[in-house]
């Protein structure tokens, strides 16, 4: 029997203990070839206006996934063969070399390594449609696309993956010179030192964990500490902080919490209580480091595809915010407008909901006194008169109305922030008309716009008395605004109206705004989720090795338990509990430290996030779940038999 043939009756006997690891390759395989295969999809192409953008993200999010599942499926292999030391030491001890023991598992590695590859092509080039439609669902186009196979897309996945299995196989090869014989046989009897326990590390865990959060909830703009650290330095600080205290925290405040918890005699001489605590205490620092690196990769997941996610969702509110109306453009040419009134009215999926005229005076003014961190001290603004604004919040369902006199203003800032929008109510400016200027105060801030605004820019309300006399010494621009049925579809009729109009027409539609939005966030939230599950999968896995490998050490204590009379019921118990402990650590703490990154990212892009962030976190928690109870049943199983 050769050496091969007995990797390969290894891996068939084995298959239950392999199923995870070659599932979650060729889970990663599927979606790596995915991202190559949209690279080079047609209908991508043909359809999309930015087919080499969308081409130059999938060639990035591909590298860094290729990164991530290279050190996954590292680790996951480490995992594999410490796991079978006695195996190896029973070889050695029949006089089997170290070298062959080494080709052997070299050679089990490998055949896992192409049997996900070539399962992982042939899902991914079956699936290929599936995920084409996906795409252009999300980024709102009609689901396109033929069958069809891209050779450039399983040439780059086959190098890639048969490079990655070459290295893993090769380092399992030699890691089997680093054990010793005594050590392959009696590892798991060795004893283990009780971790000590330092109040001081413990609290500075808390305290950098704290400052790193207090870092990040700060105004970048006008904080001190962001000005004094450094702009680009900061978010490093921040990054170190968090993750040094996470370590910190799992490693050192976790042990303090255990040994607390077992000074608590009711508590500790509760049931097998004794076990599963004395269990999580003396493993729990060796487990410091992998739950580190998983609540990190938790956090960053979590943020990455909550943040994705919420451009998608609010998509359709920012386009609405910058176009209340479907169409607008300076009217230049009576002729033109004629056609273009012609035009929209032919239509009868986009019937017209209103179509106004409104007289717009475009000035300059010298906001001087309004102290503003962003505009300049001169600004041109979009003058309209109280009569206009009252008819087209009206015509636009807004249940406001307002009623100026004399020389009161009202300021239109649909992007106001307060972070950095300067304050309004209470400020005078001077607009100029002609060799004579005018000071106006303002009374009232509306943070949305009645006007479109690549069309009008930033609009001021004026009373009609005022608008009447500066109207006498300034030209009257008017803009048509239209508003339109079905305007998220109006694909078509936005183009032809474009095509008719100049360029210094300034024209704007709801359409364009909202396409090109969800285009874009389309794309990110593909590949965010499509990274995300990627990177939930390789965590969860990891976990379920790690407490897989510990339930073979833990088998024959569990076995002298069983026999001084605890019952199944009571060590499944015990065993959820060690494992609860396990997977809620970083599940916790990368929720925790998203939170926080996205809260610092909705101050700063002054949106509310909590509804997708919030949904997001229940998909992942949902599926973090999963894998508890998948590791729980198949550590109860190694126990039991």
């Amino acid at each position: 029997m050769t050496l091969f043939s007995i990797a390969r009756k290894n891996i068939r006997k084995n298959f239950t203990n392999y199923f995870l690891y070659i599932g979650s390759m060729i889970f990663s395989i599927v979606i790596y070839f995915t991202f190559v295969s949209l690279k080079y999809d047609q209908a991508i192409q043909e359809t999309t206006d930015s087919s080499t953008k969308i081409s130059s993200v999938f060639n990035g999010a591909s590298v860094v996934l290729m990164i991530f599942v290279a050190v996954f499926i590292w680790y996951s292999n480490s995992f594999f063969t410490k796991k079978r030391k006695k195996e190896v030491g029973l070889y050695s001890l029949l006089g089997v070399r170290k070298k062959q023991i080494g080709r052997m598992l070299f050679y089990e590695n490998f055949i896992m390594g192409i049997i996900a590859l070539l399962i992982g092509i042939i899902l991914g080039s079956i699936l290929s449609k599936f995920f084409v439609t996906i795409l252009m669902k999300v980024m709102g186009y009609d689901a396109l696309g033929n069958f069809a196979i891209s050779p450039q897309a399983i040439v780059n996945t086959i190098i890639v993956f048969t490079v990655m299995t070459a290295i893993t196989s090769i380092h399992g090869y030699r890691l089997i010179y680093r054990f010793k014989l005594i050590e392959l046989f009696k590892a798991e009897q060795e004893g283990e030192k009780e971790p000590k326990a330092s109040v001081i590390t413990a609290m500075i865990s808390v305290l950098l964990v704290g400052v790193g959060y207090w870092l990040a909830l700060q105004n970048m703009l006008e904080s001190e500490v962001w000005r004094k650290i450094g702009f680009l330095i900061t978010p490093l600080v921040i990054l170190v902080t968090v993750i040094l205290g996470t370590y910190l925290l799992f490693s050192t405040l976790t042990v303090y919490l255990l040994k607390l918890l077992r000074k608590n005699k009711p508590h500790f001489w509760n049931g097998i209580n004794l076990i599963s605590t004395s269990q999580l205490l003396y493993r729990i620092k060796g487990n410091a480091r992998t739950l580190t690196i998983i609540a990190v990769l938790s956090a960053t997941t979590l943020t990455a595809v909550g943040a994705a996610y919420s451009f998608y969702y609010n998509n359709r509110s920012n386009a609405d915010l910058a176009n209340p109306n479907s169409l607008m453009f300076i009217a230049k040419d009576k002729n033109v407008s004629k056609q273009i009134k012609e035009r929209i009215s032919r239509d009868k999926v986009h019937k017209i909901v209103y179509h106004l005229t409104v007289p717009t005076m475009m000035m300059d003014a010298d906001i001087t006194n309004l102290h503003s961190k962003i505009y300049p001290d001169e600004m041109e603004y979009s003058i309209i008169d109280n009569k206009t604004f009252n008819q087209l919040a009206k015509s636009q369902n807004r249940d406001e109305s307002l009623s100026l006199s004399g020389n009161e203003a009202a300021v239109l800032e649909a992007g106001y922030s307060k972070d950095f929008s300067p304050k309004y109510v209470g400020a005078t400016i001077s607009l100029k008309a002609n060799d004579s200027s005018e000071n106006i105060t303002f009374k009232e801030l509306k943070k949305y716009n009645v006007l479109n605004l690549q069309t009008a820019g930033m609009t001021v309300v004026i009373s009609d008395e005022l608008f009447s006399k500066l109207a006498s010494r300034t030209d009257l621009v008017n803009m048509e605004a239209y508003k339109l049925k079905n305007e998220e579809d109006a694909k078509t009729v936005t183009k032809e109206i474009q095509s008719l109009l100049p360029e210094e027409a300034n024209f704007s539609s709801f359409y364009s705004d909202y396409a090109r939005g969800m285009e874009a966030s389309g794309l990110l939230i593909f590949i965010g989720g499509f990274l995300g599950l990627v990177f939930l999968a390789a965590t969860g896995s990891i976990i379920y090795f790690k407490q897989l490998t510990e339930a073979t050490m833990d088998k024959d204590r569990y076995v002298i338990l069983y026999k001084i009379g605890v019952n199944k019921k009571e060590v499944k118990k015990s065993i959820s509990k060690q494992i609860l402990f396990i997977f809620a650590l970083p599940l916790l703490a990368g929720v925790s430290h998203s939170i926080v990154a996205l809260t610092a990212l909705s101050k700063l892009m002054q949106t509310n996030l909590m509804t997708p962030v919030l949904i997001c976190i229940g998909v992942y928690v949902c599926i973090y779940i999963a894998y508890y109870f998948l590791t729980v049943r198949n550590y109860y199983k190694i126990i039991i038999k």
